[in-house]
């Protein structure tokens, strides 16, 4: 069985600040609690539902499950990012490892859903390492997994530009142009740096490609030569990184070993299924497991959705429920709300519950994590966002897939009292605020799915697990 967590659907566009470090070290009791009832054979994951990046790698440096634990990265790239801080406050900014390898018992594999920027792959191992992490024999990456060059980062840069007014938002290093690349079917995989007597002919490809769309993109042999010569030393050092991850893998559940698997992004973020073209250029809600790593659907058990108790988005797109001036700003200050990746602000608003039960649908979740329950604490009242209303009055079943609807949608809110109590020492339900509880109870009522987990400040053991 393969138990899988997700988590939030309005919240953080590609990134993972130093506040969701809070978050992830919030999952620690989370699993040494569920790590008594669980078979020999799991594999847990964790995703966002809304727009923040999954939290899940960042926990497993505080996982104390028996054995080796294996820690699989599905999809998305570099322009994702955990910032974990470790057990001697050491400070670890990571994008492409998977945050596990922080655990010394942890094997972490990046799959063959993810684009890797072997230089920033090669300068994260080289932070790692010289502060004492040893990456030998627990960092694999998949032979199928798509190489991102220089040139998808540049073309990135050039196509926001040309959007003008109407820019994605972005982190501009280069995934969407690696995954168009992979989509038309002349995109590089790690498995060809085994081949390099054809790889030259390859990458000119893709910089003939850029050329042709790009007047302002430069391409010259000697220029695709300069490449190379980075390839080649590239080529040497990755081979003992590289293997077949799904044979990996599926030995590696086959023999019950315990697996947690990491995505980038979340639901609304999905290029299917978020605010397109306000999305990632991949899969991270529940199916992307599968397309990512090679496991089998009827593999999968649980899932789990970590979701805030409030919103947040970095970059464009519709958002229904945020919070302009004083009201916005007063959250992101409570949340430590900005971006690992590029240090944005994020826009922070009401939960919207439309959205989260638009990711429930999705991904069939079974319970829900919820998060940062004390960011809302000292409000006189909180608002719940449970239902779009058009300009006419009708009300939508549904999430719109029409951004020109959902940019004039009308939230119909409700309002519940606030609490003033600090409870960040709290680990009863009980203990909790009355109406926290009723804030609480009433999310469990919208989304008919229980809030068993609740976040309720930064520290390691700061989580209340609801029986």
């Amino acid at each position: 069985m393969i138990h899988l967590n997700y988590a939030h659907t309005w919240a953080c566009m590609s990134e993972t600040s130093a506040s969701d470090a809070r978050s992830i070290f919030e999952y620690r009791v989370y699993f040494k609690s569920l790590s008594q009832s669980l078979s020999v054979r799991n594999v847990l994951s964790f995703f966002l539902v809304y727009f923040n990046l999954c939290t899940l790698s960042s926990t497993c440096c505080e996982v104390n499950l028996p054995g080796i634990i294996y820690l699989l990265r599905i999809q998305g790239g570099a322009n994702a990012g955990h910032t974990i801080y470790n057990n001697e406050g050491q400070k670890f900014a990571l994008h492409l490892v998977p945050s596990g390898i922080l655990n010394e018992k942890a094997v972490c594999v990046v799959g063959n859903g993810v684009v890797i920027h072997l230089p920033g792959f090669f300068k994260e191992i080289d932070n790692l390492e010289a502060k004492g992490v040893n990456c030998t024999g627990r960092l694999l990456v998949s032979d199928r997994a798509h190489l991102l060059f220089n040139l998808h980062q540049e073309v990135d840069g050039l196509r926001e530009v040309e959007l003008a007014g109407q820019l994605i938002g972005t982190t501009k290093r280069g995934i969407g142009p690696c995954y168009a690349s992979k989509a038309i079917r002349n995109g590089i995989r790690v498995g060809d740096l085994r081949h390099m007597d054809t790889f030259r002919e390859k990458l000119d490809v893709l910089y003939r490609d850029a050329a042709a769309r790009f007047k302002d993109f430069e391409y010259s042999a000697a220029l695709v030569d300069a490449e190379m010569e980075k390839y080649y030393k590239y080529a040497e050092r990755l081979e003992p990184y590289i293997v077949d991850t799904v044979d990996y893998v599926n030995n590696a559940y086959a023999e019950g070993k315990r697996i947690l698997i990491e995505g980038g992004q979340a639901t609304m973020l999905d290029i299917d299924f978020g605010t397109y073209p306000f999305v990632t250029s991949s899969n991270p809600s529940v199916g992307g497991i599968c397309t990512g790593l090679g496991i089998a659907p009827n593999r999968l058990g649980d899932i789990v959705g970590v979701a805030k108790a409030y919103t947040s988005r970095v970059g464009s797109g519709p958002y229904p429920t945020e919070l302009f001036g004083d009201e916005g700003e007063e959250l992101r200050k409570a949340g430590f709300e900005w971006g690992t990746t590029t240090g944005r602000p994020r826009r922070c608003g009401w939960l919207d519950i439309v959205a989260l039960n638009f990711a429930c649908t999705i991904n069939g979740f079974t319970a829900i994590n919820l998060t940062k329950l004390d960011v809302l604490s000292g409000l006189a009242e909180v608002k719940l966002g449970v239902a779009y209303r058009t300009s006419s009055g009708e009300s939508l079943r549904s999430f719109p897939s029409d951004l020109s609807i959902l940019e004039q949608v009308e939230v119909e809110y409700e309002t519940l009292e606030g609490w003033k109590e600090d409870i960040t020492n709290v680990r009863s339900y009980n203990e909790l605020p009355a109406s926290a509880q009723r804030y609480v109870e009433r999310i469990e009522e919208l989304i008919g799915l229980p809030c068993q987990y609740i976040g309720v400040g930064p520290g390691r053991d700061a989580l209340i697990v609801k029986q």
